[in-house]
């Protein structure tokens, strides 16, 4: 077998051309809109078909150095943090601690789904918590994470079905969240509140309105990296103290933060929040982000896991839907935002929270923004769920 290593720079720059077909595609093909498939989607499973196609022909293996792309994560978080306002924190109170513990308890059927499928394909259940919140809901750092503790446990090839896991699920969860959207939405006749603005991407029949300049995305990046600058030392001062913090979450608390503060001190100055520029820049970072994410899957490396494995995520992809539309939706409210709320769901619960926030993305182009849903899920999904993952798959390990 033959490797191609594509550097960073090339990575990225390839990471645009996949996100740019993705739009282009969205913009030509009906359906793609109508359903909410996110862009970056489209582009970065193309891509990753194409890369497919390369290693099922010629023998090569095509790999992407992704450092980079780490980077626009932080760019999207601290955009999230400059449109937060104190009062949206308040009003998505009781929604947020109602999705928290909705997530915590599905975290536990999540494990309990993989477990079960286990037992009925007659593989280890350590195989099952793989395929359950480890991959799913951890996403593919923590699929990483926990795979030298199960390979303790019998399960020599942990980390291949862990990360395959984790890939399936993300393929899974871009593809689930938008349409389950779309069907609340018109089941229920539901609308987007008059009066919000898009705190990410531009609504598709609005593309070629409002005022956006030089000096609007000039600023945009100026204020970005002023939140960033402040964030990365607020993230050393915290590893000092012994603490270890993703560094979009110090930016994300930062950039609310000053969002918060500064306007108020100086009413005079220009705040980029929530501004057309800022929304664009935000789309742009996160579409990015998970073009680059899809298209560096190794899909080839699926293959040799499949059947067992496929059926357990067909198993939790079933659990995952009926929970949003019976559970999540009713107790958020039935209204647009718990609609949102469901397409990001299904975009964390089986991927990431950059997929959820990008099937939110695709759902409120469309129908129209959801301003607090942007708010709330990235807030549980950055602060609670790791910890409460991190004890509820020990105890599913000890079962």
């Amino acid at each position: 077998m033959n490797e191609l290593v594509v550097k960073d720079f090339l990575a990225y720059t390839i990471g645009m051309l996949v996100l740019f077909g993705g739009i282009n595609l969205t913009r030509r093909i009906r359906i793609l809109r109508e359903f909410n498939i996110p862009e970056p989607v489209t582009g970065g499973l193309l891509a990753a078909i194409a890369i497919l196609a390369i290693f099922l022909t010629t023998d090569l293996e095509v790999t992407f150095d992704l450092s980079t792309r780490d980077r626009l994560l932080v760019y999207f978080f601290t955009a999230i943090g400059l449109n937060a306002r104190f009062d949206d924190l308040v009003k998505g109170g009781k929604p947020l601690l109602i999705l928290l513990i909705l997530t915590v308890s599905f975290i536990a059927i999540q494990n309990a789904v993989g477990i079960s499928g286990a037992i009925l394909v007659g593989v280890e259940h350590p195989v099952g918590v793989l395929a359950g919140s480890v991959s799913l809901v951890g996403g593919h750092g923590t699929a990483v994470a926990w795979a030298p503790d199960i390979v303790e446990m019998g399960i020599a090839n942990a980390l291949e079905i862990s990360v395959a896991s984790a890939t399936m699920g993300l393929i899974i969860a871009s593809l689930i969240g938008g349409p389950m959207a779309r069907y609340l939405i018109q089941r229920h006749q539901l609308q987007a509140e008059s009066g919000e603005a898009h705190l990410v991407g531009i609504a598709h029949e609005n593309e070629d309105t409002g005022k956006i300049d030089h000096i609007n995305l000039m600023s945009v990046l100026l204020t970005l990296h002023i939140a960033i600058i402040i964030g990365y030392l607020l993230n050393e001062y915290i590893s000092s103290l012994g603490f270890k913090l993703p560094l979009f979450v110090s930016c994300l608390l930062t950039a609310i933060l000053l969002s918060n503060i500064v306007p108020k001190i100086l009413p005079r100055m220009h705040w980029p929040a929530r501004t057309r520029a800022l929304a664009i820049v935000s789309d742009f970072s996160l579409g990015l982000f998970l073009a680059m994410s899809l298209m560096s899957m190794q899909l080839w490396t699926i293959a040799d896991l499949a059947g067992p494995l496929l059926i357990i995520l067909l198993l939790q992809t079933i659990t995952t839907i009926l929970f949003i539309l019976l559970v999540l939706f009713p107790l958020m409210g039935r209204n647009y935002q718990a609609a949102v709320l469901s397409a990001g769901f299904g975009g964390f619960a089986m991927g990431a929270t950059p997929t959820a926030i990008a099937n939110m993305t695709a759902v409120t182009k469309t129908h129209g923004p959801a301003a607090a849903a942007f708010i709330i899920l990235p807030l549980v999904s950055a602060f609670f769920v790791d910890l409460a993952n991190a004890v509820i798959i020990r105890f599913a390990l000890t079962l």
